[in-house]
């Protein structure tokens, strides 16, 4: 049977050929060899389109030789785990709650170090290449997303992305084949049930997360590394484990917007699956992203308060500026050399600068009531619906 066949889809299959690419036979500790087979079984059981299971696959031979060549750099060069993360800043909070739009206020202040979407897809260092050059790979980035955005131009009304825009640091997750993953997987078995079973995983899943940034920071220093990812609520205090000095800034907004907004988000993402009824899909986005919240929360109360600000959504829009003043001035930060800068990108980027992505919950299978009911806690904690 050929690579695109059912052998195609086997671990030991994807392993193979990641090694035959690199010529390379350490993956490092191996602990992930469950997660990507997991992954490997869902893109061979739903109904991806064939040119999708091929890009699929290829994926996650790619990961594994991403893996393959990070483990030979750390080989070489042990010194990348001596880099200290110091005082990092996490985002999160329900998707769509604000987090991309501050991320990207917060990026601006020119002593913050974001990982940026190109980094994402080539964390390891390029053998033989000057750092002080450009990067061969963050072209070949650049021109893949410019095309991406001229054949669906409307994607930027949902997420912009470019090879310098500042991404979420979960992407870094796929090399340990765990977490999120690119935000369906989670919806689709086996994989669903298998990230479910392996929460308590996520220690070490943070542990990879931090030997990456370490990487990065030994190719790229910054003076304070800035990171983003709603998923990060499923495992904040695997997150504090592995960065105990981090900060975490916790973006608020009314579930019921928050809810309709990622589910058209996942409903988009997922037409590369035939036969999914936007109407089913709603409940298991919100019933998701409701227990990611709760977990998320759980933790938090078990933080020093001074470790968490929270930002509500509609403070953010009335007043940008003071609101990362504000964070700022919670964390211990001096921004004032950084506030040209972030005047400048608040005045280009104003909300809906790419237009407006609408979307209703009834859409997606779901009422006012549902959310309302299922966010309860939630929204008098902290009265988000005002």
């Amino acid at each position: 049977m050929d690579d695109d066949g059912e052998a195609g889809f086997t671990l030991e299959g994807a392993l193979a050929e990641a090694r035959a690419e690199t010529g390379l036979e350490d993956f490092g500790v191996h602990w992930f060899p469950e997660g990507l087979e997991a992954l490997l079984h869902t893109y061979r059981r739903n109904a991806f389109n064939e040119k999708r299971r091929r890009r699929n696959r290829s994926r996650m031979v790619g990961a594994a030789a991403t893996r393959l060549r990070a483990q030979a750099a750390i080989d070489a060069h042990p010194e990348i785990l001596e880099r200290e993360i110091r005082r990092p800043v996490f985002l999160t909070g329900l998707p769509r709650s604000g987090t991309s739009a501050l991320f990207n206020l917060l990026a601006a202040d020119p002593a913050a170090r974001p990982l940026l979407l190109w980094e994402t897809q080539f964390p390891e260092p390029l053998e033989g290449h000057d750092p002080a050059q450009p990067d061969p790979r963050h072209e070949a980035i650049r021109a893949y997303y410019e095309k991406g955005r001229e054949k669906n131009p409307d994607w930027n009304k949902i997420h912009e992305t470019h090879a310098d825009t500042p991404e979420e640091c979960v992407l870094l997750h796929l090399f340990a084949f765990h977490g999120v993953q690119y935000g369906i997987e989670i919806f689709l078995e086996p994989y669903a049930s298998w990230y479910q079973a392996h929460l308590d995983g996520l220690a070490v899943l943070y542990a990879h997360h931090r030997q990456y940034l370490q990487m990065l920071d030994w190719q790229r220093p910054g003076e304070r590394w800035l990171l983003k990812a709603p998923a990060h609520m499923w495992g904040l205090d695997a997150l504090v484990a592995a960065f105990p000095d981090a900060a975490i800034v916790w973006s608020h907004r009314d579930p019921r917007r928050c809810v309709a907004s990622i589910a058209s988000m996942t409903a988009t993402l997922m037409q590369q699956v035939d036969g999914v009824d936007p109407k089913r899909l709603g409940p298991q986005v919100m019933e998701f992203y409701a227990r990611s919240l709760e977990r998320g929360l759980a933790a938090r109360d078990r933080f020093e308060p001074g470790r968490i600000v929270d930002v509500l959504h509609d403070a953010f829009v009335a007043d940008p500026l003071g609101e990362v003043r504000r964070i700022h001035a919670h964390l211990g930060l001096d921004a004032t050399e950084g506030d040209a800068a972030l005047t400048a990108h608040a005045r280009a980027n104003p909300k809906d600068k790419h237009g407006r992505h609408d979307y209703g919950l009834a859409e997606f299978g779901l009422t006012e009531g549902q959310v309302l009911d299922r966010f309860a806690a939630y929204v008098d904690r902290f009265d988000v619906t005002a």
